[in-house]
């Protein structure tokens, strides 16, 4: 998967959540909504939730490495 294959709003909450926990402050509201986000998504594109979320950390935490 590319970043490309996710939605916009799934990356800009999995990136506030990167941010968040590099900070050392990622609250229980923000990884819910990433949870929630890549849950539904997985749904709605039949993809097993793990690889959804593997994936959308892999662009957003290894957004550098790609480029």
């Amino acid at each position: 998967m590319t970043a490309t294959d996710f939605p916009d709003t799934l990356i800009a909450l999995e990136r506030a959540a990167w941010t968040e926990l590099q900070a050392g402050r990622l609250t229980i509201p923000t990884a819910t909504a990433v949870h929630a986000a890549v849950t539904e998504y997985a749904a709605e594109a039949g993809i097993a939730r793990v690889d959804v979320e593997m994936g959308v950390k892999q662009v957003v935490r290894h957004a550098a490495d790609a480029a």
